[in-house]
């Protein structure tokens, strides 16, 4: 699993102070571009030097309890499933041991120059792998 923490800022809350949910998912981008940064792979490199990036293709959000602006908001990302092209993902993100929201995710491996799916490489399946929470969370058909 991969744990991150991130503050929860004014900018992210409406008038009253608590989380405006988009806010959440831009976070969320930016806890999923420091997974794959803290594997190797960070997002410049994948993106202009190997073409490849991950677009969200399903996302489902549970929300538990609010955030309110200050809060440390921890973040646990697990590797679920490695697809040919597809990498599901489950992400959980309390604060202390109050869960605020949970989701499901999945994003495909791209091609930056056709926008079209692409099988993961080797050294990226390879790298991914190493985080699978289940020996047998490879899918091939997805």
């Amino acid at each position: 699993m991969f744990q991150t923490t991130r503050p929860l800022r004014f900018g992210d809350c409406d008038p009253s102070g608590i989380a405006y949910f988009p806010s959440y998912l831009n976070i969320l981008v930016g806890v999923l571009e420091d997974f794959f940064g803290s594997i190797g792979l960070p997002i410049r490199q994948m993106i202009d030097e190997r073409k490849i990036s991950w677009p969200t293709v399903r996302l489902d959000l549970t929300f538990v309890s609010p955030g309110y602006h200050g809060d440390q908001l921890d973040f646990t990302l697990r590797v679920r499933a490695i697809g040919r092209s597809s990498l599901d993902l489950d992400h959980e993100i309390r604060v202390g041991d109050r869960l605020l929201w949970s989701a499901k995710h999945r994003v495909v491996a791209t091609s930056t120059d056709t926008h079209t799916s692409i099988a993961w490489p080797d050294d990226i399946r390879a790298a991914l792998r190493q985080h699978l929470e289940a020996n047998d969370a490879h899918n091939p058909a997805t």
